[in-house]
């Protein structure tokens, strides 16, 4: 039987290859930093999630270390069972404490953070409005539900709004949004989100994970930098990115739905508990966040002057200040080939292409670090211009 899937398999496989859209996954030897070393030598690392370079800080590697000897390597078993140390729950608090919300809860990552949401919260009766260029794990998690399902355009509050008046008839309504697009870098609009919320009776439901730890003027995420940490109802985040970038994620929220998602969430119920070392380590990153500023501000320059050095050398960026700068090629096969001839100038970046993003807006996701120095971005900028030119012939 499998002698013919295995062809089957084999042919998607090369259509995939022949069209551009093979994604390699590169072997990195390093720690995670601003530079890594990969078979072809070191190279400046334009494409991590590690946004305030708290991957390899010291102080997190040392919490790390004490918490193996104190909690030990895993905990065997999901949180209800026996999967519960104090550590967690510490975590949970200091997480609800930072982001203004109730109460916490942990998962394994964020995708199960969001794909445990939906289906708890709500029913057929229910209707959840999402934005076009939500995360994937948001749309996996809604098809999980028995929800009425919309969507609205990227950040479109009039189709927004008359969506909600679509849902009218629902006894609950939950608008879902990203904090921050992933391949976009743009923002959601939330206090207007939040607004039409409160006129059509809704709650609001935001992934923060490209946010917290750098956004706002507390490292808060979106809603600390729009003003409204008290008018959502459900983060979800992840400690992957700027918050240490291990793995593990969280729902936080309203008292009342953590403890339901506490009793009903499946992939709370089914996963192993998170690591304590990666608790531990979360804990030393939301201490070292209260001192972070010099940290905000240096990836703050970092993503001005990359963003204004290839903007003046005639590269298309999408417009924004986010520390995800898209540089936008257009065709999959030229991203590729544009980011291996970065890599061979000594930069480290990824080409987006379908399904990750729409097809013919193929590009380069640059992502800015605390990490980078001044050297490293204007170093990162003329590897573009010079590979742009080669490529031109």
């Amino acid at each position: 039987m499998y002698a013919s899937v295995r062809d089957d398999l084999q042919k998607t496989l090369d259509e995939i290859r022949e069209a551009g859209l093979f994604k390699p996954e590169r072997v990195i030897s390093t720690p995670q930093n601003a530079s890594v070393a990969v078979p072809t030598g070191e190279v400046l690392n334009f494409c991590a999630n590690n946004y305030l370079g708290l991957a390899d800080h010291p102080e997190v590697i040392a919490a790390a270390k004490e918490a193996l000897d104190r909690w030990g390597y895993g905990m065997a078993s999901v949180r209800f069972i026996c999967g519960t140390q104090d550590v967690h729950k510490e975590l949970e608090a200091r997480l609800s404490a930072f982001l203004g919300q109730e109460d916490t809860i942990l998962y394994s990552s964020c995708f199960d953070a969001n794909g445990g949401v939906f289906e708890t919260l709500l029913g057929a009766e229910d209707a959840v409005i999402s934005d076009a260029l939500n995360h994937a794990s948001i749309i996996d998690g809604i098809r999980l539900s028995k929800a009425a399902r919309y969507r609205y355009a990227n950040r479109d509050m009039a189709e927004l709004e008359a969506k909600l008046k679509e849902a009218a008839g629902a006894r609950r309504r939950l608008i879902v949004t990203d904090g921050v697009f992933s391949m976009d870098g743009y923002v959601a609009p939330l206090q207007e989100i939040c607004d039409l919320a409160d006129r059509y009776d809704a709650m609001v439901m935001v992934d923060d994970s490209h946010a917290v730890g750098f956004v706002g003027p507390g490292g808060r995420g979106t809603p600390e930098l729009h003003g409204v940490m008290d008018r959502v109802d459900i983060i979800t985040g992840t400690l992957g990115k700027a918050l240490g970038g291990a793995s593990g994620g969280y729902v936080a929220a309203r008292a009342e739905i953590v403890a339901l998602l506490r009793q009903r969430s499946r992939p709370y119920l089914f996963s192993n508990s998170l690591a304590p070392v990666i608790a531990a380590a979360s804990l030393k990153v939301l201490d070292l966040l209260e001192s972070a500023g010099d940290l905000r501000d240096k990836l703050a320059a970092n993503t001005s002057l990359f963003r204004t050095k290839m903007t003046e050398a005639g590269f298309e960026i999408l417009p924004g200040d986010h520390a995800i700068a898209p540089v936008m090629i257009g065709d999959a096969a030229e991203a590729a080939r544009m980011a291996e001839l970065l890599l061979e100038r000594g930069v480290y970046v990824i080409g987006f292409s379908y399904p990750v993003v729409p097809m013919g807006q193929a590009r380069i996701r640059v992502q800015l670090s605390a990490a980078h120095s001044t050297a490293d971005v204007e170093r990162a900028v003329a590897a573009f211009i010079d590979a742009r030119a080669t490529m031109a012939g």
